[in-house]
């Protein structure tokens, strides 16, 4: 054992003795907790939960196992779910006003009618997921994974896909004002009766992989890719 250890050790236990060492703020994360705001369940493993209608404000689920899980409606503002898993969950109308997403895990999740505002999901990986009717309103989601997500009447005002991959997503009417699309992976990407006329960031070599229609009102500069109509995918 290092003498610089026991050095140390020995003068924590002097000066606890003393009653100089004062406790960590940071509690351990009990898993056995109630489901009440700011609980601490960061790293637990808690599937298929009925937590719908429930107030977790502020609560910290990072690194928790969360797949099919039910949020509906729950009150989740200001919630930590980076690096979680939440295969199948839903979060149908719930509010996860700036909520930690980064890094988190799902797929064939629902999150239609949520409330995302500045909500944070940087390379988060989202596959096959519902945010149809959503606010992600000013969201982050730098160099995040949407694969074939969906973001149909969604409201995305002032929000960043910087970076992201959004192969065969869908947009199908979303609100699209200040959305920043720079250097995002837009492949088959759906903005058949969008406004693309807000966007920032896009280039006519990232429109001319995506999908649009007549209805589709495009980014000043840029012109109707030959492909378009797409058809069915």
């Amino acid at each position: 054992m290092s003498p610089y250890f026991v050095k140390g050790l020995r003068l924590w236990l002097a000066a606890a003795t003393l009653g100089l060492v004062v406790a960590s703020p940071f509690a351990l994360a009990d898993c056995k907790d109630p489901p009440d705001p700011n609980v601490d369940w960061a790293s637990c493993f808690k599937l298929r939960l009925m937590l719908n209608g429930r107030n977790l404000t502020g609560a910290n689920f990072e690194d928790a196992q969360l797949s099919g899980s039910d949020f509906q409606s729950a009150r989740l503002a200001g919630a930590n779910f980076q690096l979680s898993e939440l295969v199948r969950a839903s979060f149908r109308d719930a509010d996860l006003s700036n909520a930690n997403f980064e890094k988190a895990l799902s797929s064939r999740a629902d999150f239609s009618g949520a409330k995302l505002v500045g909500a944070r999901l940087v390379k988060a990986e989202f596959l096959r997921v519902s945010f149809a009717g959503s606010d992600l309103s000013g969201a982050n989601m730098h160099e995040g994974n949407f694969l074939r997500n969906d973001f149909t009447g969604a409201n995305l005002v002032g929000a960043s896909f910087e970076g992201a991959i959004a192969p065969r997503a869908l947009f199908h009417e979303a609100n699209l004002a200040g959305t920043s699309f720079k250097r995002a992976f837009l492949y088959y990407t759906r903005f058949e009766g969008a406004d693309l006329s807000e966007v920032e960031g896009m280039t006519q070599e990232q429109l001319d992989q995506t999908c649009g229609d007549e209805a589709t009102k495009l980014p000043p500069g840029l012109t109707v890719p030959a492909r378009w109509p797409c058809g069915e995918d």
